[in-house]
């Protein structure tokens, strides 16, 4: 199953929430960590998505037998 950027960033806010409500130093930590982790993973998703539309755009191109930008 594929985690979709949405998804991604819930977790991310979510995580982000419960270190601003932290009491403790190591959970707020453990907690900012994981924010971060999601948000990689999040930006992970549109890059992967922007490659995909690109390599698709330089396969239509060609196709039509026109040179694609670089």
């Amino acid at each position: 199953m594929a985690l979709s950027y949405e998804f991604l960033i819930e977790r991310a806010e979510q995580a982000e929430q419960e270190a601003a409500g932290a009491q403790l130093e190591n959970v707020r930590d453990r907690a900012l960590r994981s924010e971060k982790a999601w948000r990689t993973m999040a930006n992970q998703v549109l890059d992967a998505a922007r490659n995909r539309d690109i390599a698709q755009q330089r396969k239509l191109l060609a196709d039509q037998g026109v040179s694609a930008p670089q």
